[in-house]
């Protein structure tokens, strides 16, 4: 399911606000517009997704301390960062802080637009690899103690013979074993196996 294409609007600037929303309305877009970054820390929806396109100029929490902020709550919206005062250190910071983009006023109406569809974009593949690792782990729950051992063999490249002498079983067992781990995965290759750990397990890939 698409995810809505909603902009939070953050700046102090009334009418660069008004300007704004009015343009991204025209663009498609569902606009919530707020005065400052404590503003929108205060009153957001905390179940709400979108892009974030942020001033960095704005009394209380700069558009830089509010995208270093959300990093640190562990936040993934993204955020677009706009500034009428750019200069390198602040460019720096806003793209180590991982901002989509860093636009100086006037800002250009298409390049904000297509920056915003790069982070909605961005905020869609989030979402969509997430809800794969959920389904992912979901899978490898299903499976016994051994199934999980033997999957991890396969997972680094471990060829049949290697998993039967490491487990002292015959290589026939852990072909039945790998025949199993096939049917309750739902995998028709080692390469569908890997992906699922890979999902799943990212702090067990394999080197």
């Amino acid at each position: 399911m698409n995810l809505p294409r909603t902009v939070f609007l953050i700046d102090d600037d009334e009418d660069v606000r008004d300007a704004l929303r009015m343009l991204l309305r025209a663009a498609g877009f569902a606009v919530e517009a707020f005065p400052s970054a404590l503003a929108f820390l205060e009153r957001r929806d905390q179940k709400a997704v979108g892009c974030i396109v942020a001033d960095v100029r704005m009394p209380g929490l700069s558009g830089l301390q509010l995208l270093e902020r959300l990093a640190t709550e562990g936040e993934h919206m993204p955020v677009v960062v706009i500034t009428g005062h750019g200069d390198v250190n602040a460019c720096r910071r806003a793209f180590k802080g991982g901002a989509v983009d860093f636009l100086t006023k006037p800002v250009d109406e298409q390049v904000l637009i297509e920056a915003i569809e790069v982070g909605l974009a961005r905020l869609e593949a989030q979402r969509r690899e997430a809800s794969e690792a959920d389904k992912a782990r979901a899978l490898l729950s299903r499976l016994t103690q051994r199934e999980n051992e033997i999957l991890d063999m396969v997972a680094r490249g471990w060829m049949t013979k290697e998993i039967a002498r490491a487990m002292g079983v015959s290589p026939r067992t852990v072909e039945t074993h790998r025949a199993n781990l096939a049917e309750k995965l739902g995998t028709t290759s080692v390469a569908e196996m890997v992906r699922l750990v890979l999902l799943a397990r990212p702090s067990d890939a394999p080197p």
